[in-house]
């Protein structure tokens, strides 16, 4: 056949599969690569709205897990206006699927027409006598204004409740302010009549905490502040403190004073160490940043107060809590109003080193928020629930780690 005559039937050959015969012929394939899915966006719902449940107005969020692994949420409701003062209870609502539902407002704690606030909830997981945990709910009630307890008028006493079965029945309430405040008010109570004459008070606005590590594994630690004697320019009558208790509640003791002046709402997390940091507002206002103390032994000493250049504040509250990575690697999270202006732009920051440096930070909200609280859930989710919106609502934020931290 000339060469011709082969390019003739060159086209038969292909319909009779010269081609398809090609095609079974093995490939070297390269791998194919795929960019890791980017972590997931937080999740938001509301918990706590304006108008709904029975209150005009809710304020001041908490939040702890319980050892089922169901959240406890809980806010002062505020029954005839969003004021600091007035009838206030405070109320819980529970989740038990990691927050995506929440189920009825529910009342825990109330001083009938007067002002029950500041809930700081912490369980006990170390009492043998409750192998299932027990949770303790701290708050302070008051009678007139914060203004008024300052200018020596009245007094902010302190109480606990507890509950064995999450929140759903409580205890009735013990009153422990003659062992963690220092009032002078004898008309009230004759055992109220101490000289150092602490006037207004507050337990931390969040959680409370139980340490976990070290000599004092199983102690209970509520950061608070108070002020002492006559009000002063700049709040400089303001100190920040804690109370502790190394017997499941039956005694509570101070912690030393911490002497920066205008100290007031703090908070505390445990460090890698077992011993305690604690992370103030600054009433004063003569730095627009959060001051940062720890102590090894807080019924001892604080370290001296240094003020945070790298945590930002407009003097509001903020929340810490811990975090244990999946290689057992121990970080610190706060999360506040990273303004020094107003407060908007709630941001959740990360410690490598027990608070001494915050490089890793990620905003949740750019807008209006205020008061926040750190939760960690049981997949290992990141929680917090913060003010919205001009105090408009209380939502539930959670995302992963990897989120945060990328």
């Amino acid at each position: 056949m000339t060469f011709y005559a082969f390019r003739s039937l060159y086209p038969f050959l292909l319909g009779a599969g010269l081609l398809a015969c090609r095609t079974t012929v093995p490939r070297a394939t390269q791998p194919v690569t795929t960019s890791p899915a980017p972590p997931a966006a937080p999740e938001e719902t509301v918990v706590f709205q304006n108008g709904e449940g029975g209150y005009l107005c809710y304020r001041i969020p908490a939040i702890v897990k319980a050892p089922t692994g169901e959240l406890l949420a809980f806010a002062e409701g505020r029954v005839t206006d969003c004021g600091d003062f007035g009838d206030v209870d405070l109320v819980l609502r529970a989740s038990s699927d990691n927050g995506k539902t929440w189920g009825p407002v529910r009342r825990a704690a109330d001083y009938n027409a007067a002002q029950v606030g500041n809930p700081a909830p912490v369980y006990d997981l170390t009492d043998p006598r409750f192998p299932n945990g027990r949770l303790f709910l701290l708050y302070n009630t008051g009678t007139v204004s914060e203004g008024e307890v300052r200018a020596g008028k009245a007094i902010r006493e302190v109480w606990y409740i507890t509950s064995t079965d999450h929140g759903n029945t409580w205890s009735a309430p013990v009153n422990i302010t003659t062992q963690v405040n220092r009032p002078n008010k004898p008309a009230v109570n004759p055992q109220y009549g101490f000289a150092e004459d602490w006037r207004s008070y507050a337990n931390t606005p969040g959680h409370a905490l139980q340490l976990s590590l070290g000599a004092h594994k199983g102690r209970l630690f509520v950061a608070a502040n108070h002020s002492a004697g006559p009000p002063q320019p700049q709040a400089r009558d303001y100190r920040a403190h804690g109370f502790y208790s190394d017997d499941h509640g039956r005694t509570w003791h101070l912690s030393p004073t911490i002497p920066y002046p205008g100290g007031n709402e703090s908070t505390a997390a445990e460090t890698s160490s077992g011993g305690v940091l604690m992370n103030i507002r600054n009433q004063s206002g003569d730095a627009k940043n959060r001051l940062l103390t720890s102590s090894p032994d807080v019924a001892q000493f604080w370290e001296p107060v240094r003020v945070a250049q790298d945590l930002p504040d407009p003097v509001c509250q903020g929340s810490m809590v811990n975090y244990q990575a999946a290689t057992g690697q121990r970080y610190l999270l706060f999360s506040n109003a990273n303004s020094q202006a107003k407060r908007e732009k709630l941001t959740v920051r990360v410690s490598q080193d027990d608070g001494q440096s915050w490089p890793i930070s990620k905003e949740i909200y750019a807008g209006s928020a205020a008061y926040s609280d750190l939760v960690i859930q049981q997949n290992q989710q990141i929680g917090v629930l913060y003010e919205k919106d001009n105090y408009n609502k209380i939502v539930y934020t959670q995302f992963s780690y990897n989120w945060l931290a990328h």
